[in-house]
């Protein structure tokens, strides 16, 4: 990890180099999608879809966008595929050196903080729009949201990627606060079967995790648990 480091602040540079020269670009994976995170009464639930794309291909149909951090945090990744897994690796990295050197377990805002200077640092080789979820015993649920560019947001919910632009006015009129796990899990699942429906970037499965103060708990729903048709729809097919 350290000579990774190193390396990095060489190449003033968070992509690969291979015999002095920059990886092309051409057809990289992003995770092109619909990640978010809700604020409940006791945790937070954070979801993603599972599609990743190179150009117009389908890469992978059941990635796992939601990273494991720390004990009680995880973050969404969306964006380059490997932008992304390399800075949750650096992060993870400095969440651990925390941890073992202060004896205690890093706040959510630590690893928000953390992210929100690689994604700033580097915010012109790079494509990486993250959210941060979890819970700390100092300030219990948390959710920061750090676009691309590198600013970092607190919210009581979060959504991101190409497919959040087609349910911003969904998630204002449906959140609440003090909404139950249920409550959210349900809201999670509608959300982005609608983001599947209408973006081209985001499809396969649900991913969710339920992060409290006891446990992290991870649920999956298939297709044909969620798939959304609006009904106008079926009746317009010839």
């Amino acid at each position: 990890m350290a000579k990774f480091l190193s390396a990095l602040d060489k190449s003033n540079s968070i992509k690969t180099l291979i015999g002095g020269k920059q990886l092309s670009k051409e057809n990289e994976e992003m995770t092109g999608t619909t990640i978010m995170a809700l604020t409940y009464n006791g945790g937070v639930l954070i979801a993603a879809d599972s599609r990743t794309s190179a150009g117009s291909f389908v890469a992978n149909r059941v990635s796992d966008k939601l990273t494991h951090i720390s004990d009680r945090i995880y973050c969404c990744r969306s964006g380059s595929s490997a932008d992304t897994q390399a800075i949750a690796d650096l992060v993870r990295y400095h969440m651990d050196f925390h941890r073992m050197s202060l004896g205690n377990q890093p706040l959510v805002k630590s690893a928000a903080i953390v992210f929100k200077n690689f994604c700033y640092n580097y915010r012109d080789q790079m494509s990486a729009s993250i959210i941060v979820a979890g819970w700390d015993k100092i300030n219990g649920p948390q959710i920061y949201t750090i676009p691309v560019g590198g600013m970092c947001l607190k919210q009581k919910f979060a959504i991101g990627g190409s497919g959040s632009t087609f349910i911003y006015g969904y998630m204002d009129t449906h959140y609440k606060d003090n909404m139950t796990k249920e409550q959210c899990i349900d809201l999670a699942k509608k959300a982005i079967s609608l983001s599947i429906y209408r973006d081209s970037s985001s499809g396969g499965i649900i991913r969710m995790a339920d992060i409290t103060e006891n446990s992290i708990d991870r649920y999956i729903f298939k297709q044909n648990e969620f798939k959304f048709t609006p009904d106008y729809t079926k009746e317009a097919m010839c």
